[in-house]
């Protein structure tokens, strides 16, 4: 009786399984190397972004070069189901603003939500009023508000006044520092399509990790 012997051309069954598992780790690095850039893309525009504060018109509630955090994923939400995003009143956000000097480059800025659509801001003597459904006889919204230790007066409209109403779909915004921010008082009303995201935390300096 002959011996069968298989022919030795074949891979044996280790050597199968040994490819397999190369193979398979192959695919797996080439995977993570094309998927982690989309990933990171992907929160980057729709979730969240890194931003780092350039200039003092927040103080004292951020400084030059702190290093934020802002959410997207409101305003991206809103976009997907064809609503304005409004934030809260008292929201620090960041958006899209063009025309901040000659060059007239769009650029991003942070600013706190004052104004709300229809509401009418008054700013007087140094002071913020809002008047609306909710406060016909005015609202002042610098006192006991979240910025109220940081906010500086509004001297820069004393003796004169301002006087406007947020349109719909349109957003009032203000830096703390009332009395070195290029904001709405110059600028006025920006529009909700122009808003990026809103802050979320302050992750440097480490000492002063903050949420917002």
């Amino acid at each position: 009786m002959e011996d069968i012997k298989a022919p030795e051309s074949e891979p044996t069954p280790e050597k199968e399984t040994k490819s397999s598992h190369h193979l398979s780790d192959w695919v797996s690095t080439i995977a993570v190397i094309i998927m982690a850039p989309l990933l990171a893309l992907f929160l980057t525009t729709f979730v969240f972004q890194t931003y780092e504060v350039d200039g003092p018109s927040m103080q004292n509630t951020l400084h030059n070069k702190d290093r934020l955090i802002v959410l997207k994923l409101h305003k991206s939400w809103a976009k997907i189901t064809g609503h304005d995003y409004i934030p809260h009143r008292y929201d620090i956000i960041v958006f899209n603003h063009r025309g901040v000097d000659s060059t007239n480059d769009q650029k991003q800025l942070i600013k706190r939500v004052i104004g709300l659509p229809g509401d009418r801001v008054v700013l007087r003597d140094g002071i913020v009023t809002i008047y609306n459904k909710e406060h016909p006889s005015g609202y002042l919204v610098d006192q006991g508000s979240p910025e109220s230790k940081s906010t500086s007066s509004t001297i820069a409209f004393s003796p004169g006044v301002f006087d406007a109403v947020v349109e719909p779909g349109r957003i009032f915004v203000m830096g703390d520092n009332r009395e070195n921010s290029f904001d709405s008082p110059d600028f006025g009303t920006i529009s909700a399509d122009d808003v990026i995201g809103k802050l979320k935390l302050r992750i440097y300096p480490f000492s002063k990790f903050d949420k917002f």
